[in-house]
């Protein structure tokens, strides 16, 4: 691999509660904010240096993206931050919310050298505001133009569901229009607790794709890019005759991540293959992330032979669909993506 990423949840204190946050609506994740107490400075200290050990063994440039809850309200978020700077060759972004974004906040995140921080625009106004919080809409508007004046690339990233999807064609022009903001991108909404009334069905998510695309091909030439997060974008592509697999001699090239060069780490240590669904590996610091990374646990999510329907599938080392979205459904992340349409 030339490059692998890390997800760490350093925390789980949050201002918000969103309505679809797997944290607060799982028991697993519930279970992690218990354990999030017995993370200490030198753990987490030991953890950033088993990530750059591992990126050095891999001979594999590493980013990390530090995350929680919100991650600005760990006590020890500066020190961690200073600390992998100093570490080199990791690549650091932040995935927070705006709240705590002020004009000195932003100036320190740009001297630690973070590249990206990524917030989250879940509709206009009143919509945002119903699933994260009453302000929010308005923070994440006015936090975005601080982190731009400091010189920080802001990412954009909706979390899109029946609930929502309306106002994606407004958050498009929003935040490639006006707010001009480096990167955007979505994400299906991925039920926590088999609660799946704000899913689409496969046709409906097609649908939602091919209206979508008119909108990224229009400002193709503009500041924003956009990322095509979806795996399922891959089938759409393909049948718009704009993506033609080739012969990959069974190797996975793109699309999902998970047991190819991802891990995440919860704020309890708790180490996932992916970070939306059940999916434990082991425990930092007292393992080493290298031995998970090739323990028997994650080379069962690497066997596309696993996968019900996916296996079969000419676009299957392109994109294996979303096995999070799949266990959030069924329970089993076998099973077939329940909004793929092929």
């Amino acid at each position: 691999m030339k490059t692998w990423s890390i997800q760490w949840h350093i925390t789980t204190k949050c201002e918000q509660r969103c309505r679809h946050c797997y944290i607060f609506n799982s028991p697993e994740g519930k279970k992690e904010i218990e354990g999030e107490k017995r993370m200490t400075w030198p753990m987490l200290k030991k953890i950033a240096n088993d990530i750059k050990n591992t990126s050095d063994n891999f001979g594999a440039n590493c980013n990390v993206a530090i995350t929680g809850g919100d991650p600005l309200l760990h006590q020890n978020f500066w020190n961690l931050l200073f600390y992998l700077t100093e570490l080199r060759g990791i690549k650091i972004s932040i995935m927070g919310n705006p709240w705590l974004i002020t004009n000195k906040v932003a100036k320190n995140l740009k001297m630690a050298g973070v590249n990206t921080f990524q917030l989250s625009i879940d509709g206009m106004r009143q919509v945002h505001d119903f699933w994260r919080k009453k302000g929010s809409f308005g923070q994440t508007i006015r936090a975005v133009k601080v982190l731009q004046k400091n010189g920080i690339r802001v990412a954009i990233m909706t979390t899109v569901s029946k609930g929502n999807v309306a106002d994606v064609p407004k958050i498009i022009e929003l935040v490639s229009d006006e707010l001009q903001v480096a990167v955007y991108a979505f994400a299906r909404y991925v039920p926590t607790h088999r609660d799946s009334n704000e899913m689409f069905t496969p046709q409906e998510y097609r649908q939602f794709l091919d209206t979508i695309w008119p909108y990224y091909a229009s400002r193709v030439n503009g500041k924003t890019s956009f990322n095509l997060k979806d795996h399922l974008w891959t089938l759409y592509l393909y049948e718009k005759g704009l993506f033609e697999p080739q012969d990959t001699k069974n190797v996975i090239v793109a699309g999902c991540g998970l047991g190819i060069n991802h891990l995440t780490i919860l704020a309890d240590g708790t180490v996932y293959a992916c970070r939306r669904f059940h999916s434990p590996l082991g425990k930092v610091p007292e393992e080493k992330l290298v031995d998970m990374f090739f323990s028997s646990k994650m080379e069962m999510y690497r066997k596309t032979s696993s996968l019900e329907k996916c296996k079969d599938c000419f676009l299957k080392c392109y994109c294996r669909g979303c096995m999070a979205m799949t266990y959030g459904v069924t329970g089993d992340w076998r099973k077939p993506d329940p909004q793929c349409w092929r």
